[in-house]
């Protein structure tokens, strides 16, 4: 009923019929990146805004109220600010790696984005395995990091960028093993074939405990690897002023501070893919009605509540719980939430072999 493969065909045509082979695509890869780069610059203010609104609802303070109507132009002020902020680089860092960093965070989380399916037929690439290009190219992210750490010649972004390092090579593991363990029921890679695994039923409910389990795992684990609170180490302002990004300043910073919240929004989609059916609508058993009525809703709407729903989640998480010491945040990785994965990965293992999920 709202399939966009027809739309996104009818473009091809066109320009296939009005333009050579290699223009067209050019033409065609030109639209992906435009539409991507737009996407990727409103997501960023509209998630700065919300946090801001979220933490002030939480710490019992009314947030930005001033610019626009609620405050809703705050975001767009800040951003104009950023941009026209002189981009200052310090005298003796290393000036090709300092410029060169912010671009290369801003590449991986573009990159991600660009698998993710928002509707059927609404995906710039649906490749066979998915879910493994995703996590490879998130582990790209801690490169630019380390890079503008070590490029910075400052020993507080340093030690954030080594923290940072530490923080992301190992809850990477258990970000990964809670995803295979959902590969296990899913039988593929690819992101569009797990969600249609999910038509008659999503994946949380189906896979009984295992899948719970999962869930939280990867929730608590992503939350640690994309540098969200509690497990902002890398840039705890009351002990290294503000991390790996300290000497950075204007278009540079803002790029830091974008990809941070594209990050989220990408961990949220890739739970509400995996775990929540994607673009899939809500249907309960038999009842055909209510199923009904549900299949109304457009996919890209469920979509988008399933991610806005987790994204609150993790903001709720950040705002209740103190930071933790670098030493806790290791030994929550190596000494619980690895074993627990190990663990539940063989318990779905044996779920699957026997057959008992849904």
């Amino acid at each position: 009923m709202y399939d966009f493969t027809p739309l996104v065909q009818a473009i091809q045509n066109y320009l296939s019929a009005h333009f050579s082979p290699g223009v067209a695509t050019a033409i065609e890869w030109t639209l992906v990146i435009l539409i991507y780069l737009a996407f990727y610059a409103v997501l960023g203010l509209v998630l700065v805004y919300v946090e801001r609104r979220i933490c002030a609802f939480f710490q019992l303070r009314l947030g930005p109220n001033r610019v626009g109507w609620q405050g809703t132009f705050q975001t767009v002020a800040d951003a104009i600010k950023l941009l026209l902020k002189e981009p200052v680089t310090v005298n003796k860092a290393d000036k090709l790696l300092f410029n060169l960093a912010p671009f290369i965070i801003s590449l991986a989380a573009l990159m991600v984005l660009s698998v993710l399916p928002f509707a059927r037929g609404l995906q710039a690439f649906d490749i066979n395995i998915g879910l493994l290009f995703i996590i490879a190219i998130s582990s790209i992210g801690v490169v630019g990091i380390l890079l503008a750490g070590w490029s910075s010649n400052n020993k507080y972004a340093l030690i954030g960028a080594m923290r940072s390092g530490a923080q992301i090579v190992s809850y990477e593991l258990s970000v990964g093993l809670s995803l295979i363990t959902m590969v296990l029921l899913t039988g593929t890679l690819q992101l569009s074939g797990i969600i249609e695994s999910q038509a008659n039923g999503w994946w949380i409910f189906k896979g009984h405990f295992p899948a719970i389990a999962a869930f939280f795992l990867y929730i608590t684990a992503s939350i640690a690897e994309i540098n969200r609170g509690p497990f902002d180490l890398p840039e705890a302002e009351s002990e290294l002023t503000a991390g790996f990004h300290t000497e950075y300043s204007g278009l540079k910073f803002a790029f830091f501070f974008l990809a941070e919240f594209v990050n989220m929004f990408t961990v949220a989609a890739i739970a509400a893919t995996v775990f929540f059916g994607g673009w899939m609508p809500f249907h309960i058993g038999d009842w055909e009605a209510f199923n009904r009525i549900m299949d109304f809703i457009p996919p890209i709407i469920w979509f988008f509540i399933k991610v806005a729903a987790i994204i609150f989640l993790m903001m709720w998480f950040k705002w209740t719980f103190p930071r933790l010491r670098i030493d806790q945040l290791l030994h929550l990785e190596w000494k619980y939430l690895m074993p627990l994965n190990l663990m539940n990965l063989i318990l779905m293992a044996i779920l699957v072999y026997l057959g008992w999920h849904f």
